[in-house]
Parts: C-alpha cells; structure tokens; sequence
C-alpha cells in the first residue's frame, strides 16, 4: 500500500479547520438544545429554578392525560388537512396547465413569480395582514359583507336583537378556515414549482408515444404523468406533515397568543410555547410535549412512506 507523502497528511488535517466552525455552531445551537430538551422531558423543572431531579415517565404520564394536548393534536390535523389538500390538488391542476406544450400558455413565468410571491413573505406580517383584514367590525371583510353584500351577523345588545358585523375570531370553524387559508395561500405556489419542475423532467418521448398510441389529456395525466409524479408528490407531502406538525406563528398572532377561540386553533407548537414560557412556566412539561411532538411527526413519516411505497407485482404461477 502506497503511503500518504507528508505534504498530503499535512493538507488533510488543515482540512479539520475548515469544517471545525460548522462542527461548534452545531454543536452549540442544535446537538446542545435537542440532548437538553431530552434531559428536561424527564426532570421536574419549572419557573425560574436552576436545579431539577429526574421524575422519570412521570411528564410524559401526565400528557397521554392531558385533554388539552390531544385537543391542539386534534386541531393541528383539522388545519394541516383543510391547507394540504387544496393545495395540493391546486397546485397539481395549474402544473398540469402551464406544462402542457401544446396550450402554450403566454407569461408562465409571470404566474409562477405570482403565485410563489406569498412564500417570500415573513410569517408574522401574513398574521397582522390578515387580522387587520378580518377585524371586527370595521375590517375590510366585514365592510364588504355588511355594507357591500348587506350581509348581517345577529347579536343581542341590551335584550335586544340588533344586527352588527362578523367576528371572526370568535367563531372556531371561521378562525380555523382563515388558518388553513392563510398556509394554502403561502404555500400554494412553493408545491406549484416543485410539481412543475418534476412534470419538466418527464420525458416528453414517452407522451409523444401515448399520442401515436391514441392516447388522449386524461388518459396521459393518469397513465404518466400522475404516476412518475408518484416520488415528488411523496416528498411534499412528508414535508408538509412536517412543516403543519410544527404550525405555530399564524395561530399563535392571529387571536390572543393562547389559540382562541375555545382554544381551537391552538396546535401542539402553541400549546407548547404555553406552557413553557406562559402560565407556569413548566419547562420540563414543555420539553416532553417537544419529544411527542417529534415522535408524532417520525411515526407519520413513516406511516405516509409505507402506504405509497411501490410494491413490486406479484408474479404469477405458470399453469
């Protein structure tokens, strides 16, 4: 075996220090944090001691108990649901249409900067846009509705049945609807050029062969285009999981940071940052409502990648 020359041992280990800053940064700011969060699901730590003992399961006991935590589940599931699925079925429809050569279609270019425009945008000017949009009562919304539309909600003032406007966040269905909108409407445009860049990579000899065949728009949308998307609609729909898994900005600014109303928009991110930096402060809590969080979130991926995995046809038995 040939041995390395002194030079090339000496140019190898130089290379230790162009990644030792990467190494520190991460060690520091992500390996740290998640062991520490690790350590704190099992101890007692709460407000602002610094000395915990380890209570053991006791934490993660008292949150398979816990109402509350299964209902910001619950509401996480709802809202993650009515965003994805419309965005997704959006997304693969205009894909479909501004991929298709034979329309043609002037300005792609200017609907895909439009559409993936709201991804550019902070989360947290999104929450204070659309909660200026639908305040109560003199949003722009509730204008439209009462005095455009004369649309009116009933209240009782005094014992008295008068009509007023629409309080939005006072109303669980409507505030969970404005959440769901608001991820389609930011995250619409990002699955629009993932979906397209996969249709692009599509071999167009394979629809050039479906048309000598007589193969007419449906029939290549389901027989090749929708199947060899199969691996790309996989990825965004795991990474959706797992962004919605981890929802936390919009309902926690668009009501009273608590996920009102009845706490119906409160998703586990929400819920977690309540009780550990709001209330009790119970960090310890906290941490072990993080580790679900996560555990969660890896059974869904794994869940989700069994269901769509490609099973190989089964062969059959020669007579």
């Amino acid at each position: 075996m040939k041995k390395k020359s002194g030079i090339e041992t000496k140019t190898n280990r130089n290379g230790y220090f162009f990644v030792l800053p990467f190494i520190l940064v991460y060690a520091a700011f992500q390996f740290w944090p998640i062991l520490y969060t690790l350590i704190l699901g099992f101890s007692d730590l709460k407000g602002l001691r610094s000395d915990f003992s380890f209570v053991g399961l006791k934490n993660f006991q008292k949150l398979i108990h816990d109402r509350y935590f299964w209902g910001s589940v619950k509401n996480t599931f709802i809202m993650w649901g009515c965003n994805f699925a419309p965005q997704l079925g959006i997304a693969l429809l205009f894909a479909i249409w501004f991929t298709d050569i034979r329309l043609n279609l002037k300005g792609r270019g200017l609907f895909r900067a439009v559409f993936y425009m709201p991804n550019l945008l902070t989360t947290a000017s999104i929450a204070i846009l659309f909660r200026i949009l639908f305040a109560y009562p003199v949003g722009p919304v509730n204008q439209f509705l009462t005095g455009t539309l004369g649309i009116w909600s009933s209240g009782v003032v005094d014992g008295e049945i008068v009509n007023q406007g629409f309080n939005f966040f006072r109303m669980p269905n409507a505030s969970r609807l404005i959440v769901s909108f608001i991820q389609w409407w930011m995250w619409c445009g990002h699955t629009l050029i993932m979906l397209m860049a996969g249709i692009t990579s599509i071999s167009p000899s394979l629809y050039e062969a479906a048309i000598v065949d007589g193969a007419n728009n449906r029939q290549q949308t389901f027989y090749i285009t929708l199947p060899l998307l199969r691996p790309m609609m996989l990825y965004i729909l795991v990474t959706s999981m797992i962004g919605g898994m981890q929802l936390f900005e919009i309902p926690f600014l668009l009501t009273g940071m608590h996920g009102e109303p009845d706490f119906k928009i409160r998703t586990m991110s929400v819920y977690l940052y309540n009780m550990g930096f709001q209330g009790g402060t119970d960090y310890s809590y906290a941490a072990a409502i993080a580790i679900a969080i996560f555990i969660i979130t890896i059974i869904l991926s794994l869940g989700i990648n069994a269901l769509v995995k490609e099973r190989p046809a089964k062969s059959r038995k020669e007579d």
